[in-house]
């Protein structure tokens, strides 16, 4: 809380709690002990003012091609973080990642703890993408993608493959996985022989990505943050 107020460090606080001149409520503070937004807290008989700590905020973006996911490159390279808007109040960061040539749903947030969990791989949250490839896609081919092909030294998890379009020399695909491993779905289409002309995500558990604008950015509905906190309580596909 003294460093919420902007007072000190975190460490300094640390040291002056250590030094009993610190005071909650007029008693002495310790360490770890929790402290309410609404309690009075002092330095050497100086009340603090601690702001409330603002809400975490959740935020969906599609991520157009040619854009490298991270909040700062040192090469000058485009980033989502040009496409954020700069009075959000709060440091977001990406929850996952696209690589640069591919585009869609991305998901951003101040909450470590719900990145954390989505993320993690015991969630099993699905993700969809819709795949354009090159030249066509042969039953054994979609066969191998859905039962998991190996890459980087590891067989893919199952997963659900349907041909959407065919047209002569392209093909486009929907294909759900229920893994987070780097380039996935990319790596998985060049291990059949397919390549890769397009990749799009178009959701990610219960999200969709919908008529959101290449490039545009909007808050999550109260109803779809219930939805995926729901979706990483409860893995899916168990």
């Amino acid at each position: 809380m003294i460093a919420d107020s902007g007072f000190c460090s975190r460490r300094k606080a640390e040291e002056l709690i250590q030094q009993k001149r610190v005071k909650v409520n007029g008693h002495p503070a310790r360490i770890g002990m929790k402290v309410l937004p609404t309690d009075d807290i002092s330095v050497d008989g100086e009340r603090l003012f601690v702001p409330r700590k603002k809400e975490h905020v959740y935020l969906m973006m599609n991520k157009p091609r040619g854009y490298i996911t991270t909040m700062h490159d040192d090469r000058g390279r485009r980033c989502v973080a040009d496409l954020l808007d700069d009075d959000l109040g709060v440091r977001v960061f990406p929850v996952g990642r696209l690589d640069v040539n591919s585009e869609g749903l991305l998901l951003f947030t101040s909450d470590g703890a719900f990145a954390n969990d989505l993320m993690h791989p015991s969630r099993h949250v699905t993700k969809t993408y819709r795949v354009t490839v090159r030249p066509d896609v042969t039953d054994e081919q979609a066969v191998q993608l859905a039962e998991g092909v190996v890459i980087d030294g590891r067989k893919t998890a199952p997963a659900e493959v349907r041909v959407l379009t065919k047209e002569p020399g392209r093909v486009v695909m929907e294909v759900i996985i229920r893994e987070g491993r780097n380039r996935q779905v990319r790596k998985m289409c060049e291990a059949v022989g397919l390549e890769v002309a397009r990749l799009k995500r178009t959701a990610e558990g219960p999200l969709k990505l919908g008529m959101l604008k290449p490039g545009a950015v909007r808050e999550l509905t109260k109803e779809e943050l219930k939805a995926i906190r729901a979706a990483v309580k409860k893995p899916q596909g168990k």
